[in-house]
């Protein structure tokens, strides 16, 4: 079954979508959220994909591989804008997003 093959990429897709929705949660919150307006798009660009992916692997999908390759893009843009901010939550979430991408393309 894909799920039992892709147990770990589920947890670590799981991980950034909640990482990325609490930063973008945090986001909202900061004194200049307009300054955040990019993190705040990609926050909910990397949640959405991540926990699509999520979904599309449990139900054994067939384009698992075309969507992690998204879901890796989406990543990877989502860890180098968090990483610009020194925000405690966007620095976390930028780790979660790089490890993510990095799931994503072994899949992919």
């Amino acid at each position: 079954m894909a799920t039992e093959q892709h147990a770990e990429l589920i947890k670590t897709l799981h991980d950034c979508a909640a990482a990325c929705n609490h930063c973008f949660d945090a986001c909202l919150q900061e004194d200049d959220v307009k300054m955040m307006a990019q993190c705040i798009r990609l926050d909910r660009e990397c949640a959405d994909i991540c926990a699509y992916l999520e979904h599309a692997i449990t139900r054994n999908s067939p384009f698992v591989a075309e969507l992690a390759k998204a879901c890796a893009a989406i990543c990877e843009a989502c860890a180098e804008e968090c990483s610009k901010h020194e925000h405690d939550h966007c620095q976390k979430c930028a780790d979660a997003c790089a490890k993510c991408a990095d799931a994503c393309r072994n899949v992919a």
